[in-house]
């Protein structure tokens, strides 16, 4: 998951505040600025419901995942970025999300760092060696950092989910406009994250709940387990998972639903919730107040301003706001993993003698012909237990050649898994190179409430 919160060990350590009513902060030389406009339009991609960002790091191109649930900037991933400077750096260590051990980490200061036209001169960076802690073969395309509090403290950001860009706004010279149709909520921070009050209803229970607004992570809704407040999944609606990659390790849990979510006067009803393990989240239960994380695939049915000057969101549905929420009816996860050759098919044109081409006068053969390619190659790298992959034969470290008759060297690894989230009952035909063997296997989608649950 992508929640890598910042918590440093006893050797060095950062202070934070809990600001209660409203931010407090004494913006300093180490802020973005908008040299000599007073706005800008920043297109992204949309990846898996993450925002994936264009950005600029002391002259080197990058993409960063723009997340809310960060205090401060990461970078990772970066072996193939040889001409990458970075300066002034001392060792730490840095603990988020999963059960394994603290990260070892770089801070590196005085860094020049650019997003659209807003520059920072003075952006400090936490940089990862660890080879682990990469989430490109995740989302199928580079990613070599986040950026979170250290951008949206400077302005108000308008995020379009449905047109694919956002907008910073000078926040002296931003006004807000007449909507009716908006709502606008205070925030609350705590470790320089920003979290929202709203409701939750489980098996007719109405329960006020404190979450992070986490736009890192690719679910809807995180709620920790907690039995005296009703927070907990439905007995007959979960099943056991994989929740995610967190800098700490795997994140394993129950996925549920809850029969809706408010905020406000918004309703969403038969919300995805996943509850995770009580080892993966012990660091982000310091914050006793919290009860969960309210992620992408809600905020993305907004159109939402986030403004942390003045502690608030506004927010607007979008044309997402009734999509119906589904979980993956496979039991597959993949991951794009390395390179695999492709013979790729086409028609090379013949000459006459005198080298004409083809034209309205002339006939010339073309001859079928192939050539090889590079092209990703999408693998196997969780499968759910008791799902109908699993039972089909299905083992991790499969690659997947082509679904329902389509190469997958043609789709994005996002059009990939999008197959697996079809109807209940739709029937997935897959070929599969396993160690050189090629195979092809057969399966209907199905409700994965009514799945075998891991043991």
């Amino acid at each position: 998951m992508l929640e890598t919160l910042l918590k440093l060990t006893t050797t060095y350590c950062i202070s934070f505040f809990l600001l209660i009513f409203g931010m407090t902060h004494c913006f300093s030389q180490k802020d973005f600025n908008l040299p000599r406009k007073d706005s800008d339009k920043i297109r992204f991609e949309l990846i898996n419901n993450l925002i994936v960002l264009p950005v600029s790091l002391n002259g080197v191109e990058l993409s960063f995942i723009l997340d809310s649930g960060v205090s401060k900037p990461i970078l990772f991933n970066i072996t193939n970025t040889d001409s990458l400077q970075i300066n002034e750096v001392e060792t730490m260590f840095l603990r988020g999300l999963g059960g394994g051990e603290s990260v070892r980490a770089l801070k590196s200061r005085n860094n020049f760092f650019k997003i659209g036209d807003a520059v920072n001169v003075n952006q400090d960076i936490f940089v990862i060696f660890d080879q682990g802690i990469n989430f490109t073969p995740r989302l199928g395309v580079p990613v070599h950092g986040i950026i979170g509090f250290d951008l949206f403290k400077n302005f108000i950001v308008e995020i379009n989910y449905k047109s694919k860009f956002l907008k910073l706004h000078k926040p002296e010279l931003y006004t807000y406009r007449n909507c009716r149709r908006c709502e606008t909520f205070n925030l609350t921070f705590y470790n320089d994250k920003p979290y929202i009050d709203g409701q939750v209803e489980i098996e007719g229970k109405t329960q006020s709940v404190k979450l992070l607004i986490d736009s890192g992570s690719t679910d809807a809704l995180w709620l920790f387990e907690n039995d005296s407040l009703g927070l907990m999944p439905v007995k007959t609606l979960q099943f056991d998972d994989f929740l995610g990659r967190g800098l700490s390790g795997n994140v394993y849990g129950k996925r549920s639903k809850v029969d809706a979510f408010s905020l406000g006067g918004f309703r969403l009803e038969n919300v995805n919730a996943a509850f995770p393990d009580s080892t993966s989240i012990s660091f982000a239960r310091k914050f006793e107040e919290r009860s969960g994380s309210l992620s992408a695939e809600i905020l993305k049915r907004f159109h939402v301003v986030m403004d942390y000057p003045n502690a608030k969101i506004t927010l607007r549905k979008n044309g997402n706001f009734k999509s119906e929420f589904r979980y993956d009816r496979s039991g597959i996860v993949l991951e794009q993993r390395g390179m695999r050759v492709v013979r790729e098919k086409y028609e090379k044109q013949t000459f006459d003698s005198y080298g004409r081409k083809n034209d309205d006068n002339l006939t010339v053969s073309t001859s079928e012909s192939y050539r090889f390619k590079l092209e990703p190659a999408y693998k196997i790298v969780e499968l759910r237990s008791g799902s109908p992959a699993e039972r089909a034969g299905l083992i991790v470290n499969d690659i997947v050649l082509a679904i329902n008759g389509k190469s997958t060297h043609t789709m994005s690894l996002q059009e990939a898994m999008e197959y697996f989230q079809r109807d209940i009952g739709k029937t997935i035909n897959l070929n599969i190179e396993r160690e050189q063997t090629f195979l092809k296997i057969q399966f209907k989608l199905e409700d994965p409430f009514k799945q075998k649950k891991l043991p």
